[in-house]
């Protein structure tokens, strides 16, 4: 099965929305899948392509470039980047980044490094060189790519400058993640001004990621109380980070011309591209479709990879025992971070064993019929996660299944 996202015939599947019908969607993706042994990972590509056209209307024609830890599977990046509206990718880290240039050419890494391996190489590769842009928040990050290699022995490194979007609330304090401490516009403009002093690197973009806004559902599930102290911090975030970040876009651009700016995420995308500034969004998670992302106002993913498990034992009449099941999502521990219980219906964890590392014992009406042998699907909570448990995905169309994809794991790589 060659991944066509924008082929007709998925198109029109996945515009009927397949996934709203539970039973006729997970029946199907159990059939395909039937040969395959669990724990087995499915992507339903028709949610795929739903998910991927839906981030491009809310882009509303601006670039999105992909966030590769949300996905960790090379044709499934490939088949995104086909897509007009798709430009680039969001690597994870530089290892990462190197390996992937090898067939793309436009690879931002997300965050900062001290891998000199990974450095030396990339030093070493002219092609990577060109393609390969590293973050940076501190002269201390240039010191290092300095000691690895000298400007005077490598190709100029391309530099992305990360400007912090987090909110500092007066009421709350630190609202957001802990990621550049260059915070304001002199910040930003200082140290724009001390790179440009050093030979041995280029500037091409900033980045400024609002993880208050694009990673925290706006609407939780069940929780209507928090959805509005939620939207109000968001609100009153959003108004403080426009004004300070395009101040401090307009003095970067005072002193050098950039070749882009990225912001946002899944869950920020159209609030994102309305400020002017903003040259690119970063999105991935949205294409999967995990669980995190039900708790949004402004869209609905398909929960377009889901994971399998079987059923191996019967300990009493109302539990069912899966075998495996305990792919915790990285975050504050809680009960969020379990994976979702999605088919059959009425399936619950044993509260004294939740998801577990070699077994999950579920309760609940469905689990009384259940037999050794059946499966129950999971959604995870986050995006890309799930592959690093598994070698391959199995695609699914129209109730087949096609060639497993290997996902990162499955071509013997490990980044994190």
């Amino acid at each position: 099965m060659t991944l066509d996202l924008a082929a007709p015939e998925l198109r029109a599947a996945a515009d009927s929305t397949p996934w709203l019908t539970p039973s006729l969607y997970w029946e199907r993706m159990t059939e395909a899948t039937r040969e395959h042994s669990a724990p087995v990972i499915a992507v339903n590509t028709e949610a795929l392509s739903y998910n991927a056209h839906d981030m491009l209307r809310r882009a509303g024609g601006l670039p999105i470039r992909v966030a590769s830890k949300s996905v960790r599977v090379r044709e499934v990046l490939d088949a995104v980047l086909a897509l007009p509206g798709y430009a680039g990718v969001l690597a994870y880290s530089l290892a990462e980044a190197n390996w992937l240039s090898e067939t793309i050419g436009d690879i931002v890494v997300a965050y900062p490094t001290a891998d000199r391996a990974a450095i030396a190489a990339l030093a070493a590769d002219p092609r990577a060189a060109e393609r390969v842009t590293l973050m940076v928040d501190s002269p201390e990050q240039l010191d290092l790519i300095d000691s690895v290699v000298p400007p005077t022995k490598r190709p100029s490194i391309r530099l992305c400058l990360d400007f912090d979007a987090s909110w500092r609330s007066r009421a709350l304090g630190h609202i957001g993640v802990f990621r550049s401490p260059i915070f304001t516009a002199e910040g930003l403009r200082g140290f724009v001004q001390h790179i440009l002093g050093r030979p041995g690197f280029t500037i091409a973009g900033v980045m400024s990621y609002e993880a208050q806004i694009a990673g925290v559902g706006d609407e939780p599930v069940g929780n209507p109380v928090s959805g509005l102290v939620m939207r109000a911090m968001q609100r009153a975030s959003r108004a403080e980070l426009v004004e300070r970040r395009g101040e401090a876009l307009q003095g970067v651009r005072e002193l050098v011309e950039l070749e882009f700016v990225n912001g946002g995420g899944t869950g920020s995308i159209e609030r994102t591209v309305s400020e002017g500034g903003i040259t690119e969004v970063a999105a991935g998670s949205g294409l999967f479709g995990p669980h995190l992302f039900d708790n949004y106002r402004s869209f609905t993913p398909a929960p377009a990879v889901a994971f399998a498990l079987d059923v191996v034992r019967r300990p009493n009449d109302h539990t069912a025992t899966l075998l495996g099941g305990g792919w915790i999502a990285s975050g504050p521990a809680g009960a969020d971070r379990l994976p979702q219980l999605v088919w059959p219906e009425g399936l619950r964890y044993a509260p004294r064993e939740a998801a577990g590392e070699v077994q999950t014992p579920v309760a609940g009406a469905a689990a009384r019929d259940m037999r050794v042998g059946d499966r129950v699907w999971l959604r995870h909570t986050k995006s890309g996660e799930p592959m690093e448990h598994g070698n391959a995905v199995v695609p699914v169309a129209g109730g087949v299944a096609g060639d497993p994809l290997p996902t990162y794991r499955g071509e013997g790589k490990c980044f994190l």
